[in-house]
């Protein structure tokens, strides 16, 4: 076992890293590395000018080191606010100016997905719904076509039940993009959020047309048999999702 001289006169030389790890070795180190001296030293190494005050700006500087030292990535978010239960989608859609679809979903809807995906349609897109990243999809019913030589808008606005107040998540995008390897036509729009986040900018919202595998897509007409909305953009998981949609200017 190292004198505590020796321990002394070794744990200012140590980065942060090794001085913390050195604290889980036994008692005799951990008593010794505890000492806000040399976290002190640590916190000077990183922020000198801190070390110019005769106090640390927090409790320690161990504390202060632990708190500050890493940018904390992947943190648990709290619950949301809101619950797809409690949420109702209107989609509709037009090719031109002929309205196409129209759709009130409620929100449970929307989380359930499409459980069994029907029968003809690509590899491709097969895969790309069973991938992790959450996504909202539902079967578009009735099951309507879309042609390729007109221009296709949507719109997307979302109720909330326990406070009677919608948001608008899509205003008459068009879907500019086919995406002919995964059958899907794609549209955005940037997010409108609350002025209570006004340097939250640049979020988008995607709606995406999942239409059926054709042998010759040059016919002129797409199959579509269902409707994702996702915003991976920026939220991957459900919690994530529900806290977005919570962040939109609420009317």
């Amino acid at each position: 076992m190292f004198s505590e001289e020796v321990l002394k006169n070794v744990f200012p030389l140590l980065e942060g890293e090794d001085l913390a790890a050195c604290m889980g070795v036994c008692r005799q180190w951990r008593d010794i590395a505890i000492d806000d001296f040399y976290w002190k030293c640590q916190c000077a190494k990183k922020w000198p000018s801190v070390c110019k005050r005769h106090k640390p700006p927090t409790e320690t500087y161990y504390k202060m080191y632990q708190m500050f030292s890493k940018r904390r990535l992947n943190r648990a978010l709290p619950p949301p606010r809101l619950s797809f239960e409690n949420l109702e989608f209107f989609i509709d859609i037009w090719s031109e100016e002929k309205l196409v679809f129209s759709g009130l979903i409620l929100g449970v809807a929307l989380e359930k997905g499409i459980k069994t995906l029907p029968l003809g349609i690509s590899n491709v897109l097969r895969t790309h719904l069973g991938r992790p990243d959450y996504k909202m999809v539902v079967p578009a019913e009735p099951r309507f076509t879309i042609p390729l030589n007109q221009s296709v808008s949507v719109s997307v606005l979302v109720a909330r039940n326990d406070s009677n107040k919608v948001a608008r998540i899509i205003n008459r995008a068009v879907f500019d993009y086919i995406d002919r390897s995964s059958y899907r036509a794609l549209a955005f729009e940037y997010l409108d959020l609350s002025p209570c986040y006004p340097f939250i900018t640049g979020i988008r919202a995607w709606i995406s047309l999942l239409f059926m595998d054709v042998e010759d897509m040059n016919d002129g007409l797409l199959d579509v048999f269902g409707i994702q909305l996702d915003f991976n953009d920026v939220a991957d998981t459900k919690e994530e999702v529900l806290w977005l949609l919570d962040m939109l200017d609420w009317k």
